[in-house]
């Protein structure tokens, strides 16, 4: 997993043919209750997805631009476009279940 941030978020965005970025922040709950999940995925999915965190405390700008409101925030995002937004916490089963028709 990549960690991104204001300065090296569009030249991540734009080097990933598929891209999950997870919005969060160290105060949130439901973000660390993702966390472990989308390490699995990220190992799992090696190859053909890559994801990154994005702490919106620490990179406002960004969270700004994709309109979040609400942590955690996952936008998928394919060759730089966002394709689907999932809010709030979810299971191993039901995200791949979100983003699946993406891969």
């Amino acid at each position: 997993m990549k960690v991104l941030s204001d300065s090296t978020f569009d030249e991540t965005l734009f080097s990933e043919d598929l891209l999950l970025v997870d919005f969060w922040a160290e105060w949130c709950g439901p973000c660390k209750m993702i966390a472990p999940i989308l390490e699995e995925i990220s190992h799992e999915k090696k190859g053909v997805l890559e994801i990154g965190k994005l702490d919106v405390d620490d990179n406002m700008e960004t969270a700004r631009r994709y309109e979040v409101m609400s942590i955690p925030t996952l936008i998928l995002f394919k060759k730089g476009e966002p394709v689907a937004r999932l809010v709030g916490a979810r299971s191993k089963s039901a995200l791949l279940k979100e983003i699946e028709n993406h891969l």
